[in-house]
């Protein structure tokens, strides 16, 4: 979703055009699955105000049946050292203790949630976030967030490659243009994972 756009006019647009690519998504299967949340960062923070009604609503799903909520948050302790490429690609990267690397209040994780800090698009790269997952032992992997084109991609991505089956929130997933969103729900549906819509999530469908 890109900010500031009529979100469910823009969903209904999506589901057409990427409808030859799009394959029926088989129904959640709750006692294996976790919710993953990419990067609810203040410097998100226009991205996220469009979908954040339906990121609440399916958070509160997943607490209310005691499944895993996972956040990331991604920042650079020392960008000499740690940004690697982000680093050479970006102008500014996101800052440990900067007010932008903090996540936004509405979506602050509770004690039983987990939060795990990342330097790059993966959430899984040299993180502990695939052992968290193994260790309960997840096969379906929620994923919304922002950016849609880079770090939920790029998760998504690295989670079917895990063997995870992927749920890609249509409208719960936001970049800074509309065509980098679709461009990625497109690539993501081809051959990576199913997309749906936050309501079709929510357990009372």
């Amino acid at each position: 979703m890109a900010a500031g756009d009529d979100l469910e006019a823009k969903v209904t647009r999506w589901r057409e055009a990427l409808a030859p690519h799009v394959r029926p998504a088989p129904p959640l299967d709750w006692d294996r699955a976790a919710l993953l949340v990419i990067d609810p960062q203040v410097q998100f923070s226009a991205m996220l105000e469009p979908i954040l009604p339906n990121l609440r609503s399916v958070i509160d799903a997943f607490r209310s049946r005691r499944r895993p909520v996972v956040f990331t948050r991604h920042r650079h302790l020392d960008p000499a050292a740690d940004a690697g490429m982000l680093g050479e690609w970006w102008d500014a990267v996101l800052i440990d203790g900067s007010p932008e690397a903090e996540l936004i209040p509405q979506l602050r994780p509770q004690p039983e949630d987990l939060l795990i800090e990342k330097d790059r698009y993966s959430a899984f790269l040299r993180t502990r976030l695939d052992r968290e997952l193994s260790s309960r032992y997840i096969r379906d992997l929620v994923v919304g967030g922002v950016m849609t084109n880079l770090c939920c991609e790029t998760t998504a991505r690295d989670a079917f490659m895990r063997d995870f089956r992927v749920f890609f929130l249509l409208d719960g997933t936001a970049t800074c243009r509309e065509e980098y969103h679709l461009a990625s729900l497109r690539n993501l549906a081809y051959g990576f994972a199913y997309l749906v819509a936050c309501s079709e999530i929510l357990p009372d469908r």
